[in-house]
């Protein structure tokens, strides 16, 4: 997971975009309402400053709207909470820290790890990350699945026996991975992780013959 250009410290629970642009419409309009009220002030008052910012402001709000990726939704099953507090790794509880919260200017949630792994199909849009899902499974342990919609990877790419051992070592240590057809029509792949090292992959028939 790349952590670099990010600033020391996050936002979390509201868009930042929003709040500016509800900041620059706040100073224009009670500016403009200055302006109206003809105090007979001389010089530059209040309102010619709000004129001056307000105006600013809220392009710069609408910008950072624009570059705006919303929060992704995360789902628990039964106990899933408490099993990510004590076994989800470092990574995994990174991933989820990053996702859930607003981002600006990048291409897609988790865009350098997809790029990384080699699931950004050349002049095509980035998978974009939907929701999380953790549960706590029939050992115990916690599983931990992210959903992308993936209108360009196809999903071929996405389960390579190769790539999902990468998997593996990419969101490790201690992880086993697997790739998990959510919906073909919508293109819903995910890349479940579950805790307590990787498993053995059953080998189909026919590879076997």
């Amino acid at each position: 997971v790349n952590n670099a250009g990010e600033p020391p410290f996050e936002i979390r629970g509201f868009s930042l975009g929003n709040l500016v642009i509800l900041a620059g419409v706040a100073i224009t309009v009670l500016s403009f309402t200055e302006y109206l009220s003809d105090t007979g002030s001389e010089g530059l008052n209040v309102s010619g400053l709000g004129f001056v910012y307000g105006i600013p402001v809220f392009l710069a709000g609408a910008a950072l709207k624009y570059a705006e990726i919303n929060p992704v939704p995360c789902y628990s099953g039964p106990g899933a909470e408490e099993i990510f507090e004590d076994k989800g790794t470092e990574i995994i509880k990174k991933i989820k820290q990053d996702v859930t919260r607003h981002r600006y200017g990048d291409e897609a949630h988790l865009d350098t790890t997809v790029k990384k792994l080699g699931l950004v199909v050349p002049g095509k849009a980035y998978p974009q990350l939907r929701e999380l899902r953790q549960e706590k499974d029939e050992n115990g342990e916690l599983s931990f699945t992210m959903i992308w919609q993936s209108l360009d990877t196809p999903y071929k790419m996405w389960a390579e026996e190769k790539r999902r051992r990468k998997y593996e070592t990419f969101f490790g240590p201690d992880v086993g991975a697997e790739v998990v057809k959510i919906d073909a029509e919508q293109r819903l792949v995910g890349i479940k992780l579950t805790t307590g090292g990787p498993k053995p992959v059953p080998v189909p028939e026919e590879a076997t013959a």
